[in-house]
């Protein structure tokens, strides 16, 4: 298949290529009945050759290019309507009856606060590509999207959640007038995944019940199924725990599909070089040292133990606190006895065979490096972050 991508060096445009580059170099083996032989990449730059021979060869069509930010108003319809004239006019010049999309905007339903020229200019390339359709018989995709995020978008331009995480990211000011004011936001990824499924035929059709999206087989338009609704506070607060996490070694909860998720990875993606990396407190002493790693809000917390050669650590027990113990370089023994029992459970562990060995509630435990020379390191999870006020360790040797 080849594909024309117009735009091709905008936020979106750069996000689609990759992934079709990954498709095409085989590096991507999540559509493996899709098969890119060429991509025609079209920016403002670009020679008008390539948009000539791109819409002679072209399987299908990408158009992404438009004005977001212009001088004055004029240039709206000019970018948005006059290159998408210019851009289906070549098409039929070639009798190329390749399906077209079209990258629109919510703001072209006009509805309040989006009647604006950038949205009435939207609105009429929208217009031009029904006819198009109704003209030609070609398959037509309008997508209208709502506020877009992720990697590579451009801060301080039209995006506040780039604008937000990069500023958040190099400690520079925000600015939130009302933090009630709710966003649908679109994540790039998704509309990645979307477009691809476009490719395969297999869009997501849509209507409109004003600004709301309501999907159907036999929509006019096209919409990515998931979105998400946040007030402009919940995105800061989740930035700013983002922002604190090497101190707090915290991260917040962040399930699949999540927005905060989503947002996690797009504000790590604005970080400076000198925060890619930060220290972690190491607790050292004669036996080695043992240093937490990360917390988690839910789901306990994760440390990492070095022992020296010939030392024994541990030696106590809890109530309901429980850990697993997993050896990662070194060879130890690890013993566990129950409570008021003289049984003793001894599990010899190195980092050649790694498994993970579970530090029972009400068994007292200890780990000790059997080496002379090697130091013995062992990854530890807890099934709750360590409180100073409730630590439940209680000392008790094991044998």
């Amino acid at each position: 298949m080849k594909i024309l991508i117009t735009g091709a060096g905008g936020f979106v445009g750069k996000n689609l290529t990759e992934a079709l580059k990954n498709i095409r170099d085989g590096k991507d083996r999540t559509h493996p009945g899709l098969s890119v032989d060429e991509l025609y990449l079209y920016d403002i730059d670009s020679e008008e050759s390539l948009l000539e021979e791109a819409c002679e060869k072209a399987d299908f069509v990408f158009n992404l290019a438009g004005v977001n930010r212009p001088q004055n108003s004029e240039e709206f319809m000019q970018g948005n309507f006059g290159f998408a004239s210019k851009l289906l006019d070549t098409l039929k010049k070639y009798n190329n009856k390749c399906p077209v999309m079209l990258s629109s905007s919510i703001q072209a339903t006009l509805i309040g606060r989006y009647d604006s020229d950038y949205g009435r200019s939207k609105r009429a390339g929208e217009d031009l590509f029904f006819s198009y359709a109704a003209e030609t018989g070609a398959r037509v995709l309008v997508y209208r999207f709502p506020n877009l995020f992720g990697k590579w978008c451009r801060p301080n331009y039209n995006s506040a959640v780039a604008t937000f995480c990069h500023n958040v990211a190099n400690d520079l000011p925000i600015t939130v007038n009302d933090p009630q004011i709710m966003l649908e936001l679109l994540y790039i990824d998704d509309l990645v995944d979307e477009m691809i499924a476009a490719l395969e035929g297999r869009e997501h059709r849509c209507e409109f019940d004003g600004i709301d999206t309501v999907l159907c087989d036999e929509g006019r338009y096209c919409a990515v199924p998931t979105t998400h609704k946040v007030t402009l506070g919940e995105i800061v607060e989740l930035l700013e725990r983002f922002r604190d996490q090497p101190q707090s070694l915290v991260i917040p909860e962040i399930p699949n599909n999540s927005f905060a998720k989503k947002l996690y990875s797009t504000y790590l993606s604005y970080l400076p070089r000198e925060k890619v990396s930060f220290p972690l407190k190491m607790n050292v002493d004669a036996r080695g040292s043992f240093t937490e790693l990360l917390k988690t809000d839910k789901c306990g917390q994760f440390s990492v133990n070095i022992s020296k050669p010939g030392i024994t650590k541990g030696q106590h027990w809890h109530n309901t606190k429980w850990e697993f113990f997993i050896v990662v370089s070194g060879r130890g023994l690890i013993q566990m006895r129950k409570i008021g029992s003289d049984e003793v459970l001894n599990f010899e562990v190195s980092g050649e065979k790694i498994e993970a060995v579970h530090m029972l509630p009400g068994y007292t435990h200890n780990i000790i490096n059997l080496s002379d020379t090697e130091d013995l390191v062992t990854l530890m999870w807890a099934n709750e972050q360590f409180d100073p006020t409730r630590p439940d360790t209680y000392y008790e040797v094991v044998e």
